[in-house]
């Protein structure tokens, strides 16, 4: 697609830029704060309505598939009401559907009302991941694995308030019910700050519900290694190290802390490398460094090695998402159904990461089934070039306070690839 003078703005002024870029970094860093509340009262929720381990490992399956099922949906909405929109509309959706859990009086209830959080989050993921594309494309340099590392700071601030919170006890619900009000607000200033970018009306919108495009499916599966080691790290590391290293609870907790400090520190940080290194190389020594945590998880048999293990998996996987949605992006076609396509892939493995690391655990033992994540992790690095897409303007561009010259205009002109 083409974007025509009056579908998006240009960046012309010196700040046009910068105000894009912040206010994309903002939504980004709202949908990881709606993560991060709901995730830290999760234990609140089991006891509130006497879940048992099985029953709430049902309920909480319910938002993956949720996202699953309604990604797809995204891209037509992206195209219909244009990015601004797509991304106010669903975002504040995710917001709303925040306290709804809380509010659940019985498991089939909460169910019902987690499939349809998890729907408004994967939709509102995708929107916000394509603006970030367009307007990483408009800058001329990387920004998503920055703008993935304001969704990670967002989850884990908002997490730290939850835990604050229940450390105090404050009433779950009046907590989650406040912040999404909060959220709200945010949400509605970072949109009002975005970019309206629209596709032409000659463009063909996308079918309201397709699968992945065939062009983003080796993306997807880079991602989805990626995703694979970041959920079994997330959901196992604590578990790994008390049965297997015989850590302390506290230490145990401190293996799920070092690997998402590194990963939003990474992600943050991660823009730079990109940008010296390139998509591919990026992504091959995130491989790298993710398998050697993998391998050093594999041999640890006290705390102080698997401990490192863990946060080198969280600084290998950081950067491979953003990476993948940015390959998306340039793949082809209608960028935004092409993002939404890597998303289902990709977020499709967090839905069976956890249960097969599990299932491998009960066959075989914790070590096996880290063992298996380790071979993602070469697998990861071996299939780096998928994101070749990913190379070009976006990893070498102008620095995006800098003014646009009328040589540079083009760039941000008609022959713009548009959402």
């Amino acid at each position: 697609m083409t974007t025509s003078p009056t579908t998006g703005p240009s960046f012309d002024d010196p700040g046009a830029a910068r105000r894009a870029r912040i206010a994309v970094a903002l939504a980004f860093a709202v949908h990881g704060a709606v993560g991060g509340t709901f995730a830290s009262r999760i234990p609140w929720l089991k006891d509130h309505l006497g879940l048992s381990p099985g029953q709430l490992g049902l309920a909480l399956v319910m938002p993956a598939i949720g996202s699953s099922l309604a990604m797809p949906l995204a891209g037509r909405i992206v195209h219909r009401y244009g990015g601004r929109a797509a991304v106010g509309g669903l975002l504040a959706l995710c917001c709303l559907g925040l306290p709804l859990p809380s509010l659940a009086p019985s498991l089939p209830v909460l169910c019902l009302f987690l499939l349809a959080y998890g729907a408004a989050a994967g939709m509102s993921d995708v929107a916000m991941n394509a603006q970030g594309v367009e307007i990483e494309q408009r800058i001329g340099r990387s920004i998503m694995s920055g703008l993935h590392g304001m969704w990670s700071a967002g989850c884990l601030v908002a997490a730290g308030v939850g835990i604050l919170a229940a450390h105090q006890d404050f009433d779950p619900r009046v907590q989650i019910a406040v912040t999404a009000v909060v959220l709200l607000a945010l949400t509605r200033a970072a949109c009002r700050a975005l970019p309206d970018l629209r596709a032409p009306e000659q463009a063909e919108a996308p079918p309201r519900f397709a699968l992945p495009p065939r062009s983003s499916l080796a993306i997807g599966l880079v991602g989805f290694c990626a995703v694979f080691a970041e959920g079994a790290s997330m959901d196992w590391s604590g578990v790994y190290l008390r049965e297997v290293t015989g850590a302390s609870p506290a230490v145990a907790a401190a293996a799920y802390t070092a690997f998402s400090l590194t990963m939003a520190v990474s992600r943050l940080a991660g823009d730079a490398v990109i940008r010296r290194l390139g998509a591919v190389r990026a992504t091959r020594l995130s491989g790298a460094i993710a398998t050697a945590g993998g391998l050093l998880v594999v041999a640890a048999d006290r705390p102080a090695l698997a401990v490192p293990g863990f946060a080198l998996i969280g600084i290998g996987v950081a950067v491979v998402v953003p990476l993948a949605f940015a390959a998306a992006g340039r793949s082809g076609g209608n960028p935004s159904q092409a993002i939404a396509g890597v998303a289902t892939v990709t977020y499709t493995s967090s839905l069976i990461a956890p249960a097969i690391v599990g299932g491998l655990a009960q066959a075989t033992s914790l070590t096996v089934s880290f063992g298996v994540v380790t071979a993602l992790s070469v697998a990861l690095l071996l299939s780096a070039g998928a994101l070749r897409r990913a190379e070009g303007r976006a990893t070498d561009g102008p620095d995006p306070e800098s003014v646009i010259t009328p040589e540079s205009k083009n760039a941000f002109g008609k022959n713009t690839p548009a959402i």
